[in-house]
C-alpha cells in the first residue's frame, strides 16, 4: 500500500459537536485522492494499490497513462471548519469495479463533490445518478488538467445539471483551491436548508385551521 509522504499538518484537535461526512466522488483519474490529500489538516488515509499490467485488462487508462496507483477502497481526511464543526472527507475509488461501494459510502452522507476531468465528462455521469437517486446535495469541480477550456454552459449541458447545483473550476493540487471547492459545498448546504426552512414556515401559514 502507497504511503503518505509526510509533511506539516494541524494537529488534531479535540472533537467537534457535529461531524460532518463529505464524499468526493468521479470517475476514474480525475483527482480525488489528490484533492483530499491537499486540503486535509491531518495525514489522510489511503487505500492506493500500484497499477499492473494485469489491470488494463480491467481499468480502462488510456486518458490516464501517467496514473501508477490507484484507490481500492476510499480516501480519508479531515478539515476543521471552526470549533464546533468538521468535515471528514471520504474519497470514493474511481474504477467502475468498486462502484459498488459507493452507495455504503453515500449513507449518512452530508452532500458531496463531483469532480470532473472535461476532457472525459462522460466519466462523472454515474456519480451524478447515484447521488440524484439517494437524494444527496452535491455541487460540481471541474478539475484543470490543462485540456480544451469549456464554458460552463456547455459542462451543465453535457452533464443535464440542475440550474441549482453550483459548477466551478478548481486545482486539486492546491489546497486554497480544494478549500474554496468545500466552502463551495457547505454554502449550497447551508442555502438548500434555508429554502427549505422557509418552505415549512409558509407551508405551515398556509395550513388550513383544524375545525374545533
Amino acid at each position: 500500500m502507497d504511503s503518505v509522504t509526510s509533511d506539516a499538518r494541524a494537529p488534531l484537535s479535540a472533537s467537534a459537536d457535529n461531524g460532518l461526512k463529505i464524499v468526493v466522488v468521479g470517475g476514474f483519474g480525475v483527482g480525488k485522492t489528490t484533492l483530499v490529500r491537499s486540503v486535509s489538516e491531518i495525514r489522510p488515509l489511503n487505500t492506493e494499490e500500484t497499477m499492473t499490467q494485469a489491470g488494463e485488462a480491467v481499468d480502462d487508462i488510456s486518458e490516464v497513462r501517467g496514473k501508477s496507483a490507484t484507490t481500492v477502497a476510499f480516501d480519508f481526511g479531515r478539515i476543521t471548519l471552526d470549533a464546533r464543526n468538521v468535515l471528514y472527507l471520504f474519497g470514493a475509488p474511481g474504477q467502475e469495479r468498486f462502484w459498488f461501494l459507493w452507495d455504503r459510502l453515500f449513507s449518512g452522507t452530508l452532500g458531496a463533490v463531483v469532480l470532473v476531468d472535461t476532457r472525459r465528462i462522460d466519466d462523472s455521469w454515474y456519480a451524478i445518478d447515484r447521488l440524484e437517486h439517494h437524494g444527496t446535495p452535491f455541487i460540481v469541480a471541474c478539475n484543470d488538467f490543462g485540456g480544451p477550456t469549456h464554458t460552463p454552459a456547455q459542462i451543465r449541458e453535457a452533464l443535464d445539471l440542475d440550474p441549482h447545483v453550483p459548477l466551478l473550476d478548481c486545482d486539486a493540487r492546491s489546497r486554497e483551491s480544494s478549500k474554496r471547492v468545500l466552502i463551495t459545498l457547505v454554502e449550497h448546504l447551508q442555502s438548500l436548508h434555508a429554502r427549505h426552512g422557509a418552505a415549512t414556515a409558509e407551508d405551515a401559514l398556509t395550513a388550513p385551521e383544524p375545525a374545533l
